[in-house]
């Protein structure tokens, strides 16, 4: 599986993800990030994201994954033939866990092996971290956004670093992230950060 992480939105330079797209790409749009916004706000964000996709030629399904909660063998034969996943950014601790009650982590780490894209931005680069634990200093771990469920510290693993992004960018929580920084450091957690319109292919 391939990743394509950016500190926000596509990034500044979107063909760097089309350059990794087959032709006749099928993609998912998955925003449960956002979950916790007001619907107004959680659609704005949606429509950019959707729209960003929609110029570089790739059409793409918004699905939603509270509509697979406890029914992961559906999801799972919902992503089979999809190539590309774009996730949206947002919220770390409810996008992990609307992956776990979804099974979406679970299919994710089941595809490691294949010719699939994973991307997004912000928060859909830190769920893959080994920790969740420092995120909280930028994020609300606490939210409830899906009832009463225990957060999840545990990140997907799928990169053996922290993710910061937003580093030393006109954004809201660039502070906060020195904050982060501070965190891993004085833990010996290795990170790599990123300014916004900055990229990570793996």
């Amino acid at each position: 599986m391939k990743l394509y992480l950016s500190s926000y939105k596509i990034g500044d330079d979107p063909q760097k993800l089309k350059n990794l797209l087959p032709e006749n790409c099928k993609a998912i749009y998955i925003s449960n990030a956002l979950d916790f916004a007001r619907p107004q706000s959680q659609k704005k964000h949606e429509d950019w994201d959707l729209g960003e996709l929609e110029q570089l030629g790739i059409e793409s399904e918004h699905l939603d994954l509270r509509d697979y909660f406890g029914q992961q063998d559906k999801l799972v034969s919902k992503l089979q033939n999809i190539d590309l996943f774009y996730l949206s950014g947002g919220n770390v601790f409810d996008l992990r866990l609307a992956m776990k009650l979804s099974g979406f982590d679970e299919i994710l780490k089941s595809f490691k092996s294949t010719n699939k894209i994973y991307a997004g931005y912000s928060a859909a680069g830190c769920v893959l971290s080994p920790t969740l634990k420092g995120y909280d200093i930028v994020d609300e771990p606490h939210l409830k956004t899906y009832g009463q469920h225990e957060t999840i510290w545990v990140g997907l693993n799928l990169i053996d670093w922290m993710f910061a992004p937003h580093f030393q960018s006109d954004h809201p929580d660039s502070e906060d992230i020195n904050k982060e920084i501070a965190y891993y450091q004085e833990h010996g957690l290795k990170y790599k950060t990123l300014r916004d319109g900055e990229v990570i292919i793996l």
